[in-house]
């Protein structure tokens, strides 16, 4: 007769706080075990979602400086391939901030072999589109180098290579950032100038006006000069709409003028004005049947200036989830949200991922809302939590599908209707729940159906012991987590393999990742399951086309 101790070691179940039997697993963060994904797909996980604000389980610090180690081997195997990657991600506008696309290219710039850090220098202009991108890497690369030719020739060439019309424009909207200026890596670089207004636009960074406005000087500068002097309303609203100035060239006095804002909204770019909806709402820009209002939701409506913009997804969130609530993270300041710009927010949501085409597929979207997904934040957005996030990303795919049936899970004893039951084994439904999400629903309105949900343990089974236990066709389970799975009795994978051979459907397996941690519950060496990164651009298309091989 089998004993118990030998009955305990079994390949098809395993307790999730230990390993499979013959798999390469590594301990997570809460300690169970999922697999460890490689230092490229870590890459890319990093380059979307950064590690700004940690998660539930690791710090700020140490989860850049784990993301820096894994970098840091990619580089040293291929740094050409880092820095192509860095490129193929930036400027495809796949991650909500630039700043990780910066600070790995400053790695590569410093730390590579010389043809990376020539290809990186190279890179420059690609991923650097901005004076605030410029100074963000002039920032991040002096933790890795110093300023020898290389970089000084690279930093000159990405302002003589502009036109004087673009550079001007930068030197007026881009002014400062981590305490660096236009003056101080004009001074550094020492660039030749390409043309007279080029140098004189130098000049005016570094010295300012003296006297008479210079010669060759672009209008746009010239324009920021007079509207420093202008002593009334009127004629800041001519120079504003016959210069087209930016609103980071407008003199404070003037910045809570309807009129001010009405001027600089004809011109105002998507993504500027996307950051300043409150703003232009507060001071009555914005209003309902406004010829603002109108205006703004004709822009956000717009998927091709979306797209040429790089607005990402998750930018449109940031700005919808604090207009729609009226009030900012911080600060004091509260204005009355416009349900028209509401609906359109929530539209262009969707229209920034692009077209994703539908697969005719059944799918499980399941959302992981367990304690750990509710701390830390994406990307460094405030309010956008991985629990958030999560929703966000299945809605993308729940938009274009028209099978779907969408849970929400947590651990066994977690109960969705409030109440707590016991700890249950395989097939307890107990932890897990169908959510009435409906694709004509409002992102807003699910966001804050999930943020009253209870917290509990992890445990990433659930979705495939729910879908065997009521014999739903599934073909394409979607899983959104942090993969930081330990409460259950059984694996992920063990449990996917047994929904395969019981159901005799050859379902697949997508784990979308929310956090840039090391962890995957999917096991790379089975074709059925796919890992991909939470927020990328690409994701949503990936799992269409995933689904339809």
């Amino acid at each position: 007769m089998a004993t118990g101790a030998y009955k305990a070691v079994s390949t098809k179940r395993t307790p999730q706080s230990e390993p499979i039997l013959g798999k390469a697993m590594v301990a997570n963060s809460a300690g169970g075990f999922s697999f460890a994904v490689d230092d490229w797909k870590r890459l890319d996980r990093f380059l979307v979602l950064g590690a700004e604000g940690g998660t539930y389980y690791i710090g700020e610090h140490k989860l850049v400086a784990d993301n820096a180690q894994a970098v840091a081997r990619c580089i040293a195997i291929d740094g050409v391939r880092v820095v192509n990657r860095v490129v193929e991600i930036s400027d495809a506008g796949r991650a909500p901030k630039n700043d990780p696309a910066l600070f790995v290219l400053a790695m590569c710039a410093g730390t590579g072999n010389t043809e990376t850090r020539k290809v990186a220098l190279d890179a420059l202009p690609s991923v650097a589109r901005t004076g605030t991108h410029l100074f963000t890497f002039a920032e991040y690369v002096q933790q890795f180098r110093g300023w020898g030719r290389g970089l000084r020739n690279a930093v000159g060439a990405w302002y003589s290579a502009k036109t004087p019309k673009d550079l001007a424009y930068q030197a007026v909207k881009y002014q400062q950032r981590e305490g660096w200026t236009h003056a101080d890596l004009l001074r550094l670089s020492h660039p030749t100038p390409a043309s007279e207004e080029h140098r004189a636009i130098y000049k005016w960074i570094v010295d300012g006006f003296v006297g008479e406005p210079y010669r060759d000087i672009p209008l746009v500068i010239s324009a920021v000069e007079a509207i420093k002097k202008v002593d009334n309303k009127h004629d800041a609203v001519l120079i504003i709409t016959d210069y087209r100035l930016p609103r980071e060239a407008i003199p404070t006095q003037w910045l809570n003028e309807p009129e001010v804002w009405e001027a600089l909204l004809q011109d105002m770019p998507m993504m500027a004005m996307i950051r300043n909806l409150a703003t232009m709402t507060r001071v009555g820009v914005i209003a309902p049947m406004s010829d603002g209002t109108k205006k703004v939701v004709a822009q956000l409506a717009d998927s091709e200036r979306l797209r040429k913009s790089r607005v990402h997804p998750l930018q449109v969130l940031v700005a919808l989830k604090t207009y729609e609530q009226g009030h900012g993270e911080r600060g004091s300041n509260t204005w009355t949200p416009v349900t028209k710009v509401v609906d359109a927010l929530d539209g262009a949501f969707y229209a920034a991922f692009g077209n994703v085409e539908p697969t005719g597929k059944n799918f499980m979207l399941a959302l992981d809302v367990s304690g750990s997904m509710e701390g830390g934040v994406i990307s460094g957005m405030p309010g956008i939590t991985p629990r958030i996030g999560s929703a966000a990303m299945s809605l993308v795919t729940s938009a274009v599908e028209d099978n779907t049936v969408t849970t929400i899970f947590s651990s066994a004893g977690t109960n969705f209707s409030g109440t707590k039951s016991g700890r249950g084994g395989w097939g307890n439904e107990s932890g897990i729940s169908t959510i009435d999400i409906s694709k004509r629903q409002r992102l807003d309105d699910v966001i804050r159906k999930l943020s009253g949900l209870p917290f509990g343990g992890t445990d990433c089974a659930l979705p495939m012991i729910y879908a065997l236990q009521n014999k739903m066709k599934i073909d394409v389970f979607a899983v959104y987590t942090d993969s930081e799975t330990w409460a259950g009795s059984i694996h992920p994978v063990q449990a996917l393999q047994e929904y395969r051979q019981k159901m005799g459907i050859p379902a697949k397996l997508v784990i979308v990742g929310m956090t840039s941690t090391e962890f995957s519950i999917a096991d790379q060496n089975d074709a059925g399951m796919l890992d991909c990164v939470g927020f990328d651009v690409a994701t949503p298309n990936l799992i269409s086309d995933f689904a339809k091989e």
